[in-house]
């Protein structure tokens, strides 16, 4: 039967400087060693030695958790062999956290299994280069902003624009700005007098603190009815198209632009808001998200003044005519595009069309959004992923899935509920309530082809040329 044994790296290693120039060496240490060995192949994103349960290193370090195999059979000396050697180059480079563990003699890896495969999925796919925020991030790989809970914004008054959250250092896209809980939710009452007396029950259940903090917001509505001017200004929907919004003392400072730095998204578990950056922020930048519903300048325009009451002078608003003609060009295209591909009858009959328009959907919203468009991305992966799954093809509906996984993590985080209802199918398509209605496309998750160009594997998951 056999039994597993190799060697962990605890901790595992950071994305810094040092720790990335270690494991370039270390890489470079066994690429050398074993270049003439027919049972090492060396791939552009990984080591693979094709003994026992071919074990990995990958080329990204981070990523790395365990090189292991089962011992077992007329090759268990050989791969043991190969594990001992990879294990003593490691420890040369990492000293004390190259840990050695055989299950044979009762001595445990540190990581669970779930842990080791989670991380081997991502050798696959080359992460984007981090942008540090400090020093010490870059050459150390530790943030201390992160580990003192440094606020990463500071609240400022803006010329024309009021209260406003500022960058108070280098924000890297991705990076959670805050979370915040709701002093009070309300849903949106079409009487404005039922609004102002449903504000003032609320109003009496919170502190002092909390009453006088609702009081400072910004109303645009001012009037009879200061309560719902303040609601009506600063709420923000609990989840999309949700007829309940939330007053938040910090995040209600956010202001808008059609072309933002962050995203917002209610996550209804933790019962909180949440702001990530979705590009990376300057120190000193104005921290904005989107409050509109997209669509061309007018669209968007008559919807803020209603809803928010104000007009948008941001950076998008403010271009010349014929560059803000363009813009709206593209917005009336991806509403058009987001239309028929989401049309379950031609999703059906015409597949390949729905994901010729995915396609061209994805080369509008990065023209358009400046190569940022945040949610709009994800939501346009999992729609790919959806045709893809439909029609049975799980090859490339886990791709697709991953990378509306990895977009969500961008825009929501990892304890998002959709982020993690995402990595679900990830992991497994065939989970999906679509899975098994038509088998046009049907194949297996393992047929992903490996080994080719960008170009090549972008070409073959978008089944173009076919």
């Amino acid at each position: 039967m056999g039994f597993d044994a190799g060697f962990d790296m605890v901790p595992s290693l950071s994305r810094g400087a040092v720790d990335n120039q270690n494991w370039r060496s270390f890489i470079k240490v066994i690429s050398e060693r074993y270049q003439d060995d027919e049972l090492v192949e060396i791939k552009p994103k990984y080591l693979e030695f094709k003994v026992g349960e071919h074990p990995m290193l990958p080329i990204e370090g981070h990523k790395f958790l365990r090189f292991s195999s089962k011992i077992s059979g007329q090759h268990g000396s050989r791969v043991k062999k190969y594990i001992d050697t990879v294990a003593q180059v490691a420890k040369l480079s990492f000293g004390s956290r190259i840990q050695y563990w055989n299950e044979g003699a009762d001595v445990d890896g540190f990581y669970n299994w779930r842990e080791v495969h989670d991380s081997i999925k991502t050798y696959e796919q080359l992460d984007e280069p981090e942008i540090p925020t400090t020093v010490s991030q870059f050459v150390f790989g530790t943030d201390p902003i992160r580990e003192l809970d440094l606020p990463l914004f500071e609240i400022r008054t803006l010329a024309s624009k009021g209260k406003a959250l500022v960058a108070r250092f280098n924000i890297a896209n991705g990076t959670r700005i805050l979370q915040e809980h709701p002093l009070f939710t309300t849903p949106n009452f079409s009487s404005i007098s039922e609004m102002e007396s449903n504000v003032a029950r609320k109003l009496k259940s919170l502190s002092k603190i909390q009453q006088r903090q609702f009081l400072s917001l910004h109303n645009n509505f001012p009037g009879q009815k200061p309560f719902s001017g303040i609601v009506k200004t600063n709420a923000l929907p609990c989840g999309t198209n949700s007829m309940v919004g939330g007053i938040y003392p910090t995040i209600c400072l956010i202001n808008h632009s059609c072309l933002p730095n962050a995203h917002n998204n209610w996550n209804g578990d933790a019962n909180y808001e949440t702001i990530h950056a979705i590009r990376d922020i300057k120190v000193g930048e104005e921290i904005t998200i989107s409050y509109d519903k997209g669509g061309p300048t007018v669209a968007r325009h008559t919807h803020l003044s209603s809803a928010f009451g104000f007009n948008c002078n941001c950076s998008l608003c403010s271009l010349p005519l014929s560059e803000l003609n363009k813009s709206d060009a593209r917005r009336l295209h991806i509403q058009h595009l987001d239309d028929v591909i989401g049309d379950p009858n031609r999703v059906l009959s015409k597949p390949d069309g729905c994901l010729a328009d995915c396609y061209s959907l994805l080369e509008t919203l990065d023209e358009e959004y400046q190569g940022v468009a945040g949610a709009l991305i994800a939501r346009l992966y999992y729609d790919a992923f959806q045709i893809s799954i439909t029609h049975g093809d799980q090859a490339r509906a886990s791709v697709f899935a991953q990378r509306a996984y990895k977009a969500r993590v961008i825009c929501e985080g990892e304890d998002s509920p959709e982020t993690r209802r995402i990595k679900n199918l990830m992991e497994d398509p065939t989970r999906h309530r679509n899975f098994g209605v038509s088998a046009r496309w049907k194949n297996a998750k393992r047929m992903v082809p490996k080994g080719l160009t960008t170009a090549e594997f972008e070409k073959w998951l978008w089944r173009q040329g076919r």
